[in-house]
């Protein structure tokens, strides 16, 4: 274990959701983490906690590492305008970011400081996970981990697919419409018809099973000099743990006739064991909230499945807010759901420290 930089301190409940609402208010899309990333560190400096932005713009405050809490300080863009919405007995925190993932962020940082173990804020998760990849080549590993992404207070996530991005060229000699030789954009089309005809799943497979195809962009048309088609098309593919990126890679490319692929990001699937250390800590800090926990399987991939990749360790992802309101336009968080993460964050912890 790395020796703690300080004894557990408290924070009240008003400070811990003036961390949240601060942080929510701080616009903070992928590449411009910086002002979210100071406001983590001022929070822990305030507490008696060190606390740094390392190289890549991540929030370092190492301590116990029995667990280590860390959550992404990125998110999509979108102007989401934020305000406190009085709902019967609870409040709701109205603003991009607030599910996903600056409720499990603060909590996190929360809970890390009423503790006394270590915590990371990453940049980059919506994008390329830079800042989870470096922290795993730049740091020792922890003897646990626990991921922040909105599960709802009472979930407790232990896999995610895994991820396979390509992009697809192909070029033709342009010509009459009339001809019916195919050109550039019918090839892409084809190609991307037949991987989709090859991972058809049945009717009745759960979608966290099946390899799911998706085009994200595509550009086509006769060249600058109009003596070619060409086409570009960017495409991602989810991989279920019962396989491994490089399968799916091999699939995809065997029906590619015309063109050429290039993959550009690969990250394996994962998916833990209910019964580790970690994943039996929170199904009792749950219960000790007053919910019963569920255990949830995503079909998305986080950083996590980094994490999972480089280091040995038991881990799960957690975190307040409904995550059907990731990237949503009316995204939104329960502060009661919000404290009572913190609660479960804290017994988890301290049960680890043990």
């Amino acid at each position: 274990m790395n020796a703690s930089t300080s004894d557990p301190t408290n924070v009240s409940l008003e400070a811990a959701r003036e961390l949240l609402v601060d942080l929510v208010s701080t616009p903070s899309p992928s590449g411009e983490e910086r002002e979210a990333a100071k406001r983590l560190v001022d929070f822990f400096e305030a507490h008696d906690r060190e606390a740094r932005i390392d190289g890549i713009g991540n929030v370092r405050a190492p301590a116990d590492d029995a667990v280590l809490l860390t959550s992404h300080i990125d998110t999509v863009p979108g102007d989401i305008p934020v305000e406190v919405e009085e709902s019967g007995d609870d409040e709701i925190l109205w603003g991009r970011g607030s599910v996903d993932a600056t409720g499990p962020l603060a909590a996190m940082a929360v809970a890390a400081v009423r503790t006394g173990v270590s915590f990371v804020g990453v940049v980059g998760e919506e994008v390329d996970s830079r800042g989870a990849r470096y922290l795993v080549e730049n740091r020792e590993e922890p003897a646990a981990v626990v991921n922040g992404e909105p599960s709802g207070v009472n979930g407790i996530t232990l896999g995610y697919r895994g991820l396979l991005a390509g992009t697809y060229v192909a070029t033709s000699e342009s010509g009459h419409t009339s001809r019916p030789d195919p050109n550039a954009i019918q090839h892409a089309i084809r190609w991307w018809t037949a991987v989709e005809e090859t991972f058809e799943a049945d009717e009745y497979d759960p979608i966290f099973e099946q390899v799911t195809t998706k085009p994200v962009e595509i550009d086509g048309g006769t060249s600058t000099d109009g003596l070619s088609v060409e086409t570009t098309m960017d495409v991602q593919l989810r991989v279920p743990p019962e396989l491994d990126t490089d399968a799916v890679r091999e699939t995809a490319e065997a029906e590619l006739e015309v063109g050429t692929v290039t993959w550009k990001d690969a990250v394996e699937p994962v998916m833990t064991s209910p019964r580790t250390e970690v994943a039996r800590a929170f199904r009792v800090a749950i219960r000790e909230v007053g919910d019963e926990p569920r255990l949830l399987r995503k079909t998305g991939t986080s950083d996590m499945n980094v994490y999972a990749g480089a280091w040995d360790c038991p881990m799960v992802t957690y975190g307040p807010g409904n995550s059907e309101l990731d990237h949503a336009p009316d995204e939104r968080l329960s502060l009661s759901a919000y404290d009572r993460s913190i609660a479960v964050l804290e017994h988890v912890s301290k049960t680890l420290q043990e």
